[in-house]
């Protein structure tokens, strides 16, 4: 059973070729019928579910679901018998063969170039731009709607509206299924990067009370990255960047969690352990990424990722250099997590006073404590330093209670024992 049960195998599959499925069929049947082609697409998978629960799982599985869906939409066509029911595209081609111009459609050139259409088309600009990454997680990533809540840091009755409105309007307005081009284009690739860059984010911490890190979600990103990146218009030096961010973010997987599922922070992984060819391909994408006139924020963010890497040893790591990056990236990104790991870089330097009064004049720090773990446990952690125990306690404590990650917890939990009585 390729060595998983049936129910953990399809939600991987789902994680991993739901947004090519639907991409594929979003061509076929044009994007004002996405609702019918998500309906499509999760028919496959029930299917499979239950057939392969008491058959054996095909030894292509991911070939086996996109047959039953090229099945699926040839006789939906047939059903229906009328060429407005599809695409423009394929209905001029519908004239023929059927069968011969469905299955076109589902070759892997068609289906990289119709993902990177679905990509561009959820970020239409005339979507809010917080519709457009929810649309964007949940159509291309297959995201369910807590976990896009929980990227976006939002609940889950605010992503239901969001994204139904975002289909609404892609119906009503009959959107064109398309890559942009020229200026249009470049207008829809800054939210495309953020959707890419919120999506690895989402596999490097997760909030998944068992799982840090979820690895296939991180590879989905990565690989959405590349096909950015091999695209005439699309691959430009902020595509680079992203990519070189997210491989050399992805080199140090293996070292930042035990056998035990426990977090490794950074000062003690074993360096040994980091995947160098992946710091390889970073270097080389950033330096590709190094055409142009314009610095973007994945430029500044790949530039500290490799600071990290380049350091022989943690105490060896060029701080110095890391502030002056940091400085650049809230110029550009004054976000409150920016301003939190500026911080950490601060005490670094020997300035823990600074860095403890960095974070308490973050903009709207005390919503910040109450709601989001990180904030509360870098605060208690710095007070630890500074030998200030009862407000690193209540601190720590506050955010082992906000955290819902095992692993996570078992960190703050060993930090608050460390504590002197």
């Amino acid at each position: 059973m390729n060595g998983e049960q049936p129910q953990q195998l399809v939600d991987h599959l789902f994680r991993h070729e739901s947004g090519k499925m639907i991409a594929v069929l979003t061509r076929i049947f044009g994007i004002h019928n996405l609702q019918l082609v998500e309906d499509v697409v999760q028919e496959t998978f029930v299917k499979a579910l239950q057939v392969w629960k008491f058959n054996a799982v095909p030894g292509n599985p991911q070939a086996w679901l996109m047959r039953v869906a090229k099945n699926a939409s040839i006789d939906l066509i047939r059903r229906q018998q009328k060429l407005n029911f599809v695409s423009d595209e394929v209905a001029a081609q519908l004239q023929a063969d059927t069968t011969q111009t469905i299955e076109q459609f589902f070759l892997d050139t068609e289906i990289a170039d119709s993902q990177l259409r679905l990509i561009f088309t959820c970020c239409h600009p005339a979507l809010p731009p917080e519709d457009q990454v929810a649309l964007t997680l949940k159509t291309v990533s297959g995201f369910g709607v807590a976990e896009i809540a929980r990227a976006l840091v939002s609940n889950e009755a605010a992503i239901q509206k969001r994204l139904y409105r975002a289909r609404v309007y892609i119906k009503n307005r009959q959107i064109q299924f398309e890559i942009p081009a020229g200026k249009a284009l470049y207008t829809r690739l800054q939210s495309v990067h953020t959707v890419l860059y919120l999506l690895f984010n989402e596999g490097y911490n997760s909030m998944k009370a068992d799982e840090l890190i979820r690895y296939d979600v991180c590879a989905e990103a990565m690989r959405l990255c590349r096909l950015l990146t091999t695209h005439a218009v699309a691959g430009v030096p902020a595509s680079f960047a992203l990519l070189s961010l997210m491989c050399l973010q992805a080199s140090r997987f293996d070292s930042r969690i035990n056998e035990d599922n426990e977090i490794i922070l950074l000062q003690q992984q074993d360096r040994q352990k980091w995947n160098h060819e992946l710091i390889q391909l970073g270097y080389q994408y950033l330096r590709k990424s190094s055409s142009g006139n314009r610095l973007s924020i994945y430029h500044i963010e790949s530039a500290i990722a490799a600071e990290h890497c380049m350091a022989p040893a943690f105490e060896q790591t060029n701080w110095e250099r890391l502030l002056q990056l940091y400085d650049m990236l809230l110029a550009q990104k004054p976000l409150p997590v920016v301003q939190l790991n500026r911080a950490v870089i601060l005490a670094q330097l020997n300035r823990l006073p600074q860095a403890i009064d960095s974070i308490l004049d973050i903009y709207g720090i005390h919503d910040l404590l109450k709601h989001h773990y990180m904030y509360s446990a870098v605060l208690g952690d710095l007070y630890s330093k500074g030998n200030n125990i009862p407000e690193a306690r209540r601190h720590l404590q506050h955010a082992y209670e906000l955290t819902s990650s095992l692993a996570e917890k078992k960190l703050l939990q060993h930090k608050l024992s460390q504590l002197p009585a």
